[in-house]
């Protein structure tokens, strides 16, 4: 790939800015390109994003066959497999290419807030038990195991039903969990004959498990509400006790992507598709590899929404023993959002397979898939910051079909790689000063610690701002952490 400099100084000159925070490179930029490269980003953004190959691969994602309308960067984009981290892109069915490294090998990764009736103020001399007793009850760290061990049967019918057999079989949830959690917990083109024996011995015994990287469960506080009317919908007040549970489908998800990239490696010469970079495996659609594909994904997609059903049952567990069984209590989901997904989506008219790959879906008022009690205010959007830093609650905007795909950013977005963070971060040193911060830290790692370091990422105030400032989705509550479990 060619070097950094040399892409910042052919592209940088070249981005028209296009919107309020919305820049656009014309397809004229290279010969293969189908259509322009969208960022959202400030200034300061782009010199960010620059530093790195994501604009680069973001030009790489226009060739694909089949794309419509634009690739699209979100504000926390940054270098990935193939396709950048916070990518968004969408192809024409049926024979638009759909590829793996467009979704991401932590497929469904996504994020779910917790709301309880409690303030702060109320449990504060609780937390360092309840922290304490999370990290004791919930598995953290690559390749660990959970107390809950599928047999065959079970496994099966969680990859096909999702989160209504957890709910309804398993007795983990309860019925009006549903209609908060993104398509109901169960994508309906999933076919778990499609999930390779090696994928499903990686995740019979993983629902439950919280995995490692950037991975975490935070209990927050409400720290500020922006937007009255959407925080009222969505069940949020300034002071009150909130939780955040980031990941995804673990080892299963992982290996539906390795076996589809090599499977999709293999097709390519027999569908005539020549790559500007092997990264970007893919085939048609409609095509045998792509059906595959895309029903072994959704399998996955109803495994990792599962896994967080069953991390929510045992966080529920934690606080009715910590806090008491009052309604008050009990944690309530308000939404969750994957942001690691290709969804079959209509726009003007034509159906497309829109990937997002570290992206968030930003649906506006109105939205026929949305829980009645959103339907006025537009569908909760969660970009959490990274452990130190504050998390936000946001509010889709119609306007965001239009701009980018129903589509916002998904965190604050890598600055620094992770062997970087480790060389400049201390992790006991890092460790000591949240603490100092009052910020209860649970993470049986120093080094992993470090990775995760606030300053590996960029700056979410204005990861934020600049998804507002776009169109894209509006502010409602900021969100800071009391205590961060850590994979």
């Amino acid at each position: 790939m060619e070097p950094t400099v040399e892409v910042q100084q052919r592209l940088s000159p070249l981005l028209r800015q296009i919107g309020p925070a919305l820049y656009e490179l014309d397809p004229s930029f290279r010969e293969d390109m189908r259509v322009p490269a969208r960022i959202v980003a400030d200034e300061e953004l782009l010199r960010e994003m620059s530093q790195d190959h994501s604009m680069l691969q973001l030009v790489n994602v226009t060739t694909l066959p089949g794309i419509q309308g634009f690739a699209i960067g979100m504000p926390d984009m940054h270098e990935g497999y193939g396709f950048p981290v916070g990518g968004v892109a969408s192809t024409l069915l049926p024979h638009g290419v759909i590829s793996p490294g467009g979704i991401g090998f932590d497929i469904n990764c996504g994020v779910r807030l917790l709301s309880t009736g409690l303030l702060h103020g109320e449990v504060e001399a609780l937390l360092p038990a309840l922290a304490h007793d999370l990290a004791r009850s919930i598995p953290t760290g690559f390749g660990r195991h959970g107390r809950l061990s599928l047999d065959l049967e079970q496994l099966e019918r969680v990859l096909a039903e999702g989160v209504p057999y957890v709910v309804d079989v398993l007795g983990l949830g309860t019925r009006e969990d549903l209609p908060n959690i993104e398509a109901g917990g169960h994508l309906s083109g999933a076919d778990a004959s499609r999930i390779s024996v090696r994928a499903r011995e990686r995740g019979h015994d993983q629902l439950g498990t919280l995995g490692g990287g950037n991975h975490f469960i935070e209990v927050q506080r409400v720290e500020r509400i922006y937007d009255r009317e959407a925080a009222e919908a969505f069940g949020l007040f300034e002071g009150q006790l909130t939780v955040l549970i980031h990941t995804g489908s673990r080892g299963l998800g992982h290996q539906v992507c390795t076996d589809a990239v090599r499977e999709m490696d293999r097709a390519l010469a027999r569908e005539g598709i020549r790559l500007v970079d092997r990264q970007l495996a893919c085939a048609p659609f409609s095509s045998p590899e792509g059906q595959d594909y895309y029903a072994a994904m959704c399998a996955a997609a109803n495994f990792a929404w599962c896994n967080r059903q069953v991390l929510t049952h045992r966080v529920r567990e934690v606080f009715s023993r910590r806090l008491g069984s009052q309604p008050e209590c009990w944690p309530r989901i308000v939404y969750d959002v994957a942001h690691n997904i290709a969804k079959v989506e209509t726009y003007g008219g034509e159906r497309l397979c829109v990937h997002r790959k570290g992206a968030t879906r930003a649906f506006g008022p109105g939205n026929a898939e949305l829980p009645a009690a959103y339907q006025q205010v537009g569908q909760p959007v969660f970009i959490p910051g990274s452990m130190g830093t504050a998390s936000f609650v946001l509010a889709g905007r119609s306007e965001s079909r239009a701009i980018s795909l129903s589509s916002a950013c998904h965190g604050a977005g890598r600055r620094m790689s992770r062997a970087t963070a480790k060389r400049q971060v201390v992790g006991a040193e890092l460790r000591k000063e949240l603490n100092a911060r009052g910020i209860i830290v649970e993470c049986p790692s120093n080094a992993e610690l470090a990775e995760e370091a606030p300053t590996a990422y960029k700056d979410v105030d204005r990861v934020v701002d600049t998804v507002e400032a776009a169109g894209i989705a509006r502010k409602v509550a900021r969100l800071v952490p009391l205590a961060v479990l850590k994979g």
